[in-house]
């Protein structure tokens, strides 16, 4: 979307929302089933970092059930409803990072790659989660990375650079967010914790933890950077708990909330072309969004609008030439090549282990190559773990980094059609802003009337 053209799509959005019934409306009966409204009282916003169109479709296959012959739909499926563009601003070209697409999904302006809510002149653009906070409702963030990292950041503060992850801790004591979940215990000294803990925020560090808190507001930091590979603990589900106790501290506010779901790993991954912890991180997302789809279903004011800030690894779904891909070899890998890795550069038993671990049998060329990785050290030893992996499965990856392709976009709940179609990254913010609650205007003072004066009598003439 053009600049010139953002304040026609908001003016037509305007007037759609200013027609359409707001309140609830009641059903044919008194025992018919009660409409949705037209504006949502609550919105979650939901990205999938790096989760490019490619992602979605390889989690089908991840997870159909080869007995049937029917592909069995996921979440993603059912509730994708368009596309979006991803490209930065001119000053960085066609592909973006994860900064400058957060900054179009929380600001609708482009910036620069590495922005933080932040123009191309570096001046802070006002966010979703903050004009949010200006208008009553309850905001927060759930993600697996830190809470500090480029897309939480962006909807919480502004900074030149994303890498500046001190600063943007500290900033978030200014945010007065109710719910920070997720990684990050390392940018978070005890002097700044304290400060927390001052402004009335309740600290966690452990999972279980979580379950005793009952009201915001809450700084709950479960990892020292990024919470485990979903891959690692694969019953843990520990994106959708953390969603699940978002929603229940923050819909404690009669008037609403707003809060960011990233599932922040779906990228680590593609950037290290490992298709089986990708699988592993999708399906966590996928747990975590019908979390809130059932939110949605309990509470029909509730918008959900899912998408990725940008595509990460070029996966393609078959590789080398082969009319191939075998998805139900990564079903049987039980941990990540991280862990794979670390586990083989000690015993004797390597082999064997790596073996049962992977699910399969080597072969002698497969073990060859990564005696000779396991000498060079844990990361090449999980690199040369990830490319036996996808010779296996027949994945194949284009880079290391991002690429430019469009991504999808999933909605349901009241105004879910606004997001129908194909539109830009910043269209969904600009879109999401329009939805908010519109500030309330102060009463006029009353009117103090004057008595008028009492009549004066008239004496008779004469």
């Amino acid at each position: 979307m053009s600049f010139t053209k953002a304040p026609l799509l908001l003016l037509g959005m305007s007037v759609w929302l200013s027609t359409s019934a707001l309140a609830v409306e009641a059903g044919a009966n008194e025992t018919g089933p009660v409409k949705a409204p037209s504006r949502p009282k609550n919105i979650v916003i939901m990205i999938g970092d790096g989760m490019g169109p490619s992602y979605t479709s390889a989690y089908r296959y991840y997870k159909d059930n080869p007995d049937t012959e029917e592909v069995e739909q996921t979440v993603f499926d059912r509730l994708l409803v368009g596309m979006a563009s991803t490209y930065p601003a001119n000053v960085s070209g066609y592909v973006t990072d994860s900064a400058a697409a957060a900054t179009a999904l929380a600001t609708g302006v482009k910036s620069y790659n590495g922005a933080i809510s932040v123009d191309t002149q570096k001046q802070p653009l006002p966010t979703i989660l903050e004009k949010a906070k200006t208008l009553g409702l309850s905001t927060g963030v759930a993600v697996t990375s830190q809470i500090n990292h480029a897309t939480p950041a962006a909807f919480l503060s502004h900074n030149e650079s994303r890498k500046n992850y001190d600063a943007l801790a500290l900033s978030y004591l200014e945010t007065n967010a109710d719910v920070f979940l997720g990684g990050g215990q390392k940018y978070f000294p005890p002097e700044l914790l304290a400060q927390f803990t001052a402004k009335g925020y309740q600290h966690i560090t452990r999972f279980d933890d979580l379950a005793s808190i009952t009201q915001p507001k809450v700084l709950g930091l479960f990892a020292e950077v990024q919470l485990p590979w979903a891959i690692d603990e694969k019953d843990a589900k520990k994106l959708s708990t953390l969603t699940q106790k978002a929603l229940s501290l923050l819909s404690q506010n009669e008037q609403g909330f707003v809060l960011l779901v990233e599932g922040s790993l779906i990228d680590w991954a593609g950037h290290n072309n490992d298709i089986a912890a990708a699988m592993g991180e999708m399906d966590e997302f996928a747990n975590a969004i019908e979390v809130v789809e059932q939110f949605v279903r309990q509470n029909p004011d509730t918008l959900m609008v899912i998408t990725a800030d940008h595509n990460t690894g070029g996966l393609s779904i078959g590789a080398d030439g082969n009319y191939n891909w075998n998805p139900e070899i990564l079903r049987n890998i039980s941990a990540s090549s991280d862990t794979l890795a670390q586990a083989a550069l000690g015993g004797d038993t390597w082999q064997a282990d790596l073996s049962r671990g992977l699910g399969f049998e080597l072969t002698e060329e497969e073990v060859a190559k990564l005696n000779v990785a396991r000498m060079q050290g844990l990361e090449t030893m999980a690199i040369a773990i990830r490319h036996v992996i996808d010779k296996r499965t027949d994945t194949g990856w284009t880079t290391g980094g991002h690429t430019g392709t469009d991504v999808q976009v999933f909605a349901a709940g009241p105004a879910s059609e606004l997001f129908n179609g194909h539109q830009d990254n910043t269209d969904i913010a600009n879109k999401i802003f329009s939805l908010l609650p519109k500030p309330k205007k102060p009463k006029a003072p009353a009117q103090v009337s004057t008595p008028a004066p009492a009549a004066i009598p008239v004496q008779p003439q004469g």
